[in-house]
């Protein structure tokens, strides 16, 4: 779109989005402008006025409030134009058709009483004559100076209003996104587990029943935090102590583990279910494959405006676990970077002698709520 038809354009939609009546008319910054302009007009032709700068500040004050006026008169009224007539084209003629008429009210007004006429007066005349071109000259490109600032600020303005119905456009995705990631670790972790207890009771061992009964009371706590926007490391752990305990059980002579977390992280946001997710594959990848089975440390530290997470694990390492780690981890990634963007790190590296170690690192934020 040209200049032209932007300016018509802009000029419509500002009659919506622009305040109206006096508060147009007479705002501040159009008010300092038409005087700052004036002033400098005044000035400008000063050296050759013969009546004095005072009277000639005058008149330019007030044509420079005339020519505002007629401007903002004609931006808001009247509110239906024909179609062949484009409202910037109405007010840039106004304000040009002003400046003479203006010229001649101010002259025609300043004439004493019984005195002759302004235009037998060769130096008013010639005055009258000054004013009305410099008016004509100047006053219509400052009109369309005017527009053109506004078609900017217009611009700008859709382009603020479009970028943030974008960005919410794009949160809303990504917030489904999320959800769908959320719903997915509900059934990951639940087949798992419900596996472990298949094997118990197939070999029919007498801890079958407790460890099913464990795996009920841990669900009734975990599974309707499974679709929460925010949880706390405290609330994580809760669930990665269960988790463990059901492990635990499974395994009592293979499994051990401690968990540790500085109490000034507590009260911070944790994605749901992610320490579970890096301790089930810690436990899955790790622990599960060895036969000496091996011991699980997690701890959670505050490092200033970051918290890092570690998850070691002293199982069969990477290169045993044929460097598959299963879906959980590639779903965390996922999620991860639905909620934090590129300002959260996921790393698993192996460990000497043998083992694995996981490590989050990610943005200190409250948690909700």
């Amino acid at each position: 779109m040209n200049t032209l038809g932007y300016l018509s354009a802009m000029s419509a939609a500002s009659l919506a989005s622009k305040p109206h009546g006096l508060a147009l008319l007479l705002g501040w910054r159009r008010v300092l402008t038409s005087l700052g302009v004036a002033l400098a007009l005044g000035l400008l032709l000063s050296p050759g006025w013969s009546s004095g700068l005072g009277s000639l500040l005058l008149r330019a004050f007030a044509l420079g409030l005339l020519a505002m006026l007629v401007f903002g008169v004609f931006e808001q009224w009247p509110r239906r134009l024909p179609a062949w007539l484009a409202r910037w084209v109405l007010q840039v003629f106004g304000v040009a058709l002003a400046m003479p008429l203006g010229t001649w009210v101010i002259y025609a007004w300043s004439t004493p009483a019984g005195a002759p006429p302004f235009w037998t007066d060769a130096d008013r005349l010639e005055g009258f004559g000054t004013l009305s071109v410099v008016g004509l000259l100047f006053a219509p490109w400052i009109a369309l100076g005017a527009l053109v600032r506004q078609k900017d600020a217009f611009a700008r303005h859709q382009a603020l209003a479009f970028e943030l119905e974008r960005s919410e456009l794009e949160r809303q995705a990504l917030d489904a996104r999320l959800h769908l990631m959320q719903a997915q670790v509900a059934p990951h972790f639940l087949f798992n587990t419900l596996a472990n207890v298949q094997a118990l009771v197939e070999t029919g061992s007498p801890q079958a029943p407790a460890l099913l009964r464990s795996l009920i009371a841990y669900l009734r706590a975990a599974v309707p935090r499974l679709h929460d926007a925010g949880s706390s490391f405290e609330q994580e752990l809760q669930l990665v102590r269960a988790y463990l305990e059901l492990m635990h059980m499974r395994m009592p002579d293979r499994l051990q583990f401690n968990l540790q977390a500085e109490a000034d992280v507590l009260h911070l946001h944790c994605p749901p279910m992610s320490l579970l997710t890096l301790v089930e594959n810690a436990v899955r990848h790790g622990i599960d494959p060895s036969e000496e089975g091996g011991t699980i440390e997690l701890r959670v530290q505050r490092r200033g405006e970051r918290c890092l997470v570690c998850v070691d694990d002293s199982g069969v390492g990477l290169g045993q676990a044929g460097g598959g780690l299963g879906t959980g981890l590639a779903m965390l990634r996922e999620r991860l970077r639905l909620s934090f963007g590129e300002t959260v790190q996921l790393r698993v590296v192996a460990r000497s002698p043998r083992g694995t170690r996981a490590e989050l690192d990610l943005p200190a934020r409250e948690a909700a709520g």
